[in-house]
């Protein structure tokens, strides 16, 4: 755990003091993370230009390139140096499904990339309220799936593949595990998701009540932004939505799991970290105290955001060594939403 030496003490614990300047800063000029008397579009524009403030310093990495794959799915390819048979990181980026893009998250999957030593393969998956669910998830799959096939052609290895994302691109990490255990797909060797979103049918854990108001992502956010991407509520609980109410938590790849303390999100990210230790899978938790919602996104001005990739880093190192045999079937239809 990272303990604040300085921060400011609320009921819940201390927050951390540049995390709560940034929260002074949002409010006096107005700044949410998604302002819900704006259109989508105009959403997007706003966190488009926002991402590259709060990032910061942008790495260099040897080679990006983006591409199309053949079901139309945009991708960016991070590649750290011209090394041959190296572990690849298929990364989802976060934004409640609404909001976000590869060039969004671009300064983490460069930090990724070049402190992993391994290809990062950005995903633009599909938005709503344009594309409903299950859109996001069957995107994120084709991708893993393009990935498996592909890896070898930029110099990936296909025998260790990571799945990675924040937020709403933590719960599709999360669903493309289960997805592919289900349907005999590829082998994913690690899994590395970021305050997830695990439950969308409560919103009412420890965490939201706390945590729901005041510290950037809010609860009314929440709740507008779910109706854009589930169109039936019947799907509220199905498990490529909400993995943490999945039936069976076996056979899922070994995960670290980072929460924040001051996120609505902290407790169904660790809840389903709970899941799998319940279920025999190696799992790591770290819940980075003082911290909001996003905080890996705030590369800028938290060096918090620094250490969580270090950690991912240095978590990879250890667990992908010896490599991790892939396990591919035929190539099937997407499982079909449970």
């Amino acid at each position: 755990m990272l303990d604040n030496q300085l921060g400011i003490d609320t009921p819940q614990g201390k927050l951390d003091s540049k995390v709560a300047i940034i929260l002074k800063w949002a409010k006096l000029f107005n700044q949410q993370f998604y302002k819900i008397n704006l259109s989508p579009d105009a959403n997007r524009r706003q966190i488009n230009f926002g991402s590259w403030i709060i990032g910061g310093y942008r790495p260099r990495v040897f080679n990006v390139s983006n591409a199309v794959i053949s079901t139309g799915i945009k991708i960016r390819i991070y590649r750290p140096s011209d090394s041959v048979n190296t572990p690849v990181i298929i990364f989802y980026h976060g934004g409640g499904f609404v909001v976000g893009n590869i060039n969004t998250h671009d300064n983490i999957c460069r930090r990724l990339a070049n402190k992993t030593s391994s290809i990062v393969v950005s995903v633009d998956y599909r938005l709503a309220p344009e594309n409903k669910f299950p859109a996001a998830a069957n995107d994120a799959y084709e991708a893993l799936w393009w990935v498996a096939e592909n890896a070898k052609s930029f110099g990936g290895d296909p025998d260790r593949i990571i799945v990675a994302g924040d937020s709403a691109g933590g719960n599709l990490a999360i669903v493309v595990c289960l997805m592919s255990r289900d349907s005999n797909g590829p082998k994913i060797a690690y899994h590395v998701p970021i305050y997830p979103q695990t439950n969308m049918a409560d919103l009412n854990t420890e965490s939201y009540k706390h945590f729901g108001r005041g510290y950037y992502l809010t609860k009314p956010v929440i709740e507008a932004l779910l109706p854009m991407y589930i169109a039936d509520k019947r799907d509220l609980v199905n498990p490529y939505a909400s993995p943490l109410l999945a039936s069976d938590f076996h056979n899922l790849p070994p995960a670290l799991v980072i929460t924040a303390e001051f996120d609505p999100l902290r407790d169904e990210g660790e809840a389903y970290a709970q899941k799998l230790v319940d279920a025999g899978i190696p799992v790591r938790v770290h819940r980075f105290k003082g911290m909001i919602h996003a905080f890996v996104s705030f590369g800028g001005s938290l060096h918090q955001a620094h250490e969580a990739t270090d950690e991912i880093a240095s978590t990879l190192q250890v667990t992908l060594m010896p490599v991790n045999k892939v396990r591919c079937g035929s190539r099937r239809r997407l499982p079909e939403a449970l």
